[in-house]
């Protein structure tokens, strides 16, 4: 998605038609994506782990609604949703999950590993906490060429606990580095509860400790994280300087594909999907502000023709070759 101007005097940012409908079709597409892969990886054909983010949508939408590609993002293990978001192809990323020639990274990625530089994608990452690190690089490399660009580190509850991490937050604050480390906490660090291994009750205490802005928002409501993270970017492209916003939310399906997710408690899943649909919530209020339901049903017939193609040719893709099995992997200078 593209960066939104905001009008100096406008408080809170304000969020046009055109913005509305790219901002539910990116949704849309991220669940639709979300959810065929849940069903493609019961027939075995999907090969490697795969985590899914259906449930968080708000939050990679409503960040990503002010990047350009220009500005940099590292993702983490559960990645398709910041990809999507910050306008990696579908078809290619879909081939890339399937293992298959013309996938985002040529098949030789899959889930974990997707990158597109020419998008401003780092690429996901399959070790905890390890994008952050990536961030402060390419935060720093923004703050030396005075381009106003910045860099957005993604991260969960487990990821929060890793040194890496910590250490990045403390050398972005110590350089002043513009780079915005998001938390999306969805309450859980795999199949661990947050109060089992987090002493703060919030992650802006975190922030706190080594002098950084911070906020909790409700990541649930794109239109809240939009606002907010508006704000935070707006300061951070003028001013630079580190940030952390965490932002609640809750994943529908299982840590990884396969996971029973016995750890959670009866009935939550199903409570969350019916109470706590970031595109349910986000579908009320843009019909509020203007949006007609058949605006929302031709993106929704859209959207699904396109995953529809996308699994379609990721089927029927040839795998790469196997002399290509070293290109790509080792860098000469």
């Amino acid at each position: 998605m593209t960066q939104s101007k905001k009008d100096a005097s406008s408080t809170p940012f304000e969020v046009s038609k055109d913005l509305m409908l790219e901002a539910y079709r990116s949704m849309r597409t991220i669940r639709e994506f979300e959810d065929r892969l849940h069903t493609e990886y019961k027939t075995g054909t999907v090969p490697g782990f795969a985590h899914l983010y259906a449930g968080q949508e708000a939050t990679a939408v409503g960040i990503m609604s002010h990047l350009d590609d220009e500005d940099q993002i590292a993702s983490t293990h559960r990645g398709h949703g910041h990809c999507i978001a910050k306008g990696v192809d579908v078809i290619a990323m879909m081939k890339e999950i399937y293992g298959k020639q013309g996938g985002v990274c040529n098949g030789k990625g899959g889930s974990m590993h997707i990158a597109d530089l020419s998008k401003g994608m780092m690429g996901a990452n399959g070790i905890l906490g390890a994008g952050s690190p990536l961030a402060c690089g390419a935060a720093l490399a923004a703050k030396l060429k005075g381009n106003h660009k910045i860099a957005v580190s993604f991260g969960g509850d487990g990821g929060m606990n890793q040194g890496a991490v910590l250490e990045s937050m403390n050398l972005a604050t110590v350089w002043n580095l513009p780079i915005l480390f998001v938390v999306e906490n969805n309450d859980y660090a795999q199949s661990t509860p947050q109060q089992a291994t987090t002493s703060v009750q919030s992650y802006e205490d975190r922030a706190k400790g080594f002098g950084m802005p911070s906020l909790t928002i409700d990541g649930l409501d794109f239109f809240k994280v939009y606002d907010e993270v508006g704000k935070i970017i707006e300061k951070m492209r003028t001013n630079g300087g580190p940030a952390l916003i965490e932002c609640k939310s809750v994943r529908f399906y299982g840590h990884f594909e396969g996971d029973q997710q016995a750890y959670r408690p009866k009935g939550e899943v199903e409570d969350a999907r019916e109470n706590k649909d970031c595109l349910d919530i986000f579908i009320k209020q843009a019909l509020q502000k203007g949006l007609s339901q058949q605006d929302l049903n031709a993106i929704d017939s859209e959207v699904k023709e396109l995953i529809e193609t996308a699994v379609i040719e990721a089927k029927k893709a040839p795998s790469p070759n196997p002399e290509e099995l070293f290109t790509d992997v080792y860098v000469s200078y």
